[in-house]
């Protein structure tokens, strides 16, 4: 049995999957399987993912007849045809450092009640040249580490994952298959943009996660990218309100956290290039969802205005773990 299942989902990626599994195939741990997932893709990714059809490390190809409608589907069929003690979802148009499956596994198994093992990233873009998009946002606690921490599940959702999703890419995340249940892809699988934000969340709580500050993931923001698709229409922050509702019903986030995340959340949408009535939308929304009013940003603002004076007072750089 492999230790680890890679699995890789494709949509319409056939240019990007030479270098995606290249990259896989060049890992310095070899003790893997490779499962291929297409989602009825309509350019020539089957003529491309049919030339590894006989390579040793691929134990299954499946094409989708029809498109799933969602990247949480296709997550939760490779679960479940995986046999590794632990996953890593190499999404097709991203990539890896040699030593990126080496360090996540080597920190899993010394760390047996981490469910998570959280990589950092370098940004390339559609041609593959670097960028100089910083997703990691490493500040003072994180380089002064000794490379990696090991963080509480709880307190990680309440002080980090509340405010964003601090594990912003699957590509990014070796973790372990027992704890991804069913139950956690259906209720991810209702969205299209924030479920891996939600289900990340759902993963590291009751648990420990780890993370790695070391950026051996490389990420690829395009055109296509699902998240940037998403925030040009408006649903990623329709998505995100019902994130943050699961996450305060579900943990002690506190008064003062919630007002704050709810005002740093509207002066978002508030300078965002959305018309009117998208604006109005998500707002009625985070008040029916939040109990969130326009009093929530107006606190917000005071609270930045005099964290100048007081820098104990709470922001999402000072509260992160």
């Amino acid at each position: 049995m492999p230790l680890v299942s890679i699995i890789v989902p494709n949509y319409n990626y056939a240019r990007f999957l030479p270098e995606r599994m290249d990259s896989i195939f060049k890992q310095s741990f070899q003790d893997y399987e490779i499962i291929l997932l297409d989602d009825c893709s309509t350019d020539n990714s089957q003529e491309v993912i049919e030339q590894y059809r006989n390579h040793p490390k691929v134990s299954a190809i499946v094409y989708n007849q029809t498109n799933s409608g969602s990247p949480f589907k296709q997550w939760c069929k490779g679960v479940g045809m995986a046999k590794g003690k632990y996953v890593w979802i190499a999404e097709a148009d991203d990539s890896a450092l040699p030593d990126f499956l080496s360090t996540g596994v080597e920190l899993l198994e010394r760390y047996a009640d981490a469910s998570v093992a959280f990589m950092g990233c370098n940004v390339i873009d559609d041609n593959g040249e670097y960028t100089d998009c910083n997703l990691d946002r490493w500040g003072r606690k994180q380089k002064s580490s000794k490379g990696y921490r090991v963080l509480d599940g709880d307190k990680y959702v309440v002080h980090n994952m509340f405010w964003r999703s601090y594990v912003y890419n699957a590509s990014g995340t070796v973790f372990r298959r027992e704890f991804a249940t069913a139950d956690k892809f259906e209720l991810c699988g209702q969205m299209r943009n924030a479920g891996d934000w939600l289900f990340w969340t759902m993963m590291i709580a009751g648990n420990r996660i780890i993370e790695v500050y070391k950026k051996l993931n490389i990420y690829r923001m395009h055109n296509n990218n699902t998240t940037l698709q998403g925030m040009r229409n408006g649903n990623v922050k329709k998505e995100d309100v019902k994130v943050m509702q699961y996450i305060e019903r579900n943990f002690n986030v506190g008064a003062y956290r919630k007002a704050m995340r709810h005002g740093l959340f509207i002066k978002q949408i508030l300078r965002w290039d959305y018309s009117q009535e998208l604006k109005t939308e998500i707002f009625q929304s985070m008040n029916e969802r939040l109990g969130s009013t326009m009093r929530d940003y107006k606190f917000q603002r005071i609270n930045k205005f005099f964290w100048h004076i007081c820098p104990f007072l709470l922001t999402e750089e000072n509260d992160r773990l």
